[in-house]
């Protein structure tokens, strides 16, 4: 690899995470751009939002992300870059009943004035929760949430609702773990909800696809704008083929435009050199 590909060589970049995050994040970035990662040690990222509802997330991905990094210069001032990853998880736009997750890395270089951030969608994702009345049911969910390889959360539950304020076990990682938080909760509430732990250091799956959107994050910064070579130069708009039933549009990609965030220039590209495409991707003949 020429030095060039590596114009943060030995740059330390510190990362604001404490679910251990630098294990998918660091090598990537190493090998892609030359960072070192370095932790904000002390830096509690729940503040910004928990998956377990005791602390709402305000704002978007991106928002915490910028949130995140912030603090992060605030218990290491001498870092030039900042790194933070955000992941949001939720139904799928287009298809019924499938879990989506999504991966953001978010990259600001206040010396450069940059800001990137690699992004990773799928849904490859054990995503998912359950109320359950005893742990016969809590079994089962816990099976198909790949337990005890990915860990559960038990919480309290109102009306088929979490309620984590009446009770909350994290760190649910083996089956006595697991029998011992819905035995309580059940007792107290009759029922437990039951759910994934969406933290990183909690399940494998969502690591990895960390880890992809570093890679992401590697890929926008190579691509330079061939304006003035600004990192980033990336897609910013896609037109659909229009369906060959209707004439609306699909979700097949036609038409790309990229765009520089540095100096505005726009580069519009085909995907593809169809006119049309089948109905059979079109929300409005097949829905």
């Amino acid at each position: 690899m020429a030095a060039d590909d590596r114009p943060y060589k030995n740059t330390v970049a510190v990362l604001a995470t404490m679910h251990g995050k630098e294990r998918a994040i660091g090598p990537v970035l190493e090998q892609g751009l030359g960072l070192r990662v370095a932790l904000a040690m002390g830096l509690d990222t729940d503040r910004f939002g928990t998956f377990s509802r005791e602390v709402e997330r305000t704002g978007s991905q991106l928002d915490a992300a910028r949130a995140k990094i912030a603090e992060g210069f605030e218990y290491a001032p001498y870092a030039r870059v900042g790194l933070a990853s955000e992941g949001s998880f939720g139904p799928h736009p287009y298809i019924p009943f499938l879990a989506v997750g999504r991966e953001l890395v978010l990259l600001i270089d206040r010396e450069r004035g940059l800001e990137l951030a690699g992004c990773f969608a799928s849904p490859e994702t054990n995503y998912g929760h359950a109320v359950v009345p005893d742990m016969k049911a809590a079994t089962a969910f816990a099976a198909r949430s790949k337990f005890p390889e990915h860990g559960l959360i038990v919480m309290g539950c109102i009306n088929a609702e979490p309620a984590p304020g009446l009770a909350l076990f994290k760190d649910v990682v083996d089956h006595a773990a697991l029998e011992d938080a819905v035995g309580q909760v059940v007792a107290k509430c009759g029922a437990a909800f039951v759910e994934a732990d969406m933290r990183a250091h909690r399940n494998p799956t969502r690591m990895r696809a960390v880890e992809r959107a570093a890679g992401d994050l590697v890929r926008r910064f190579r691509n330079r704008c061939p304006a003035c070579a600004h990192p980033g130069f990336d897609v910013t708009e896609r037109t659909g083929l229009p369906c060959e039933g209707c004439g609306l549009p699909t979700h097949v990609v036609r038409l790309e435009v990229l765009t520089c965030s540095a100096c505005a220039y726009r580069e519009a590209r085909f995907a593809t050199s169809a006119t049309t495409a089948d109905t059979q991707h079109c929300e409005s003949c097949n829905p």
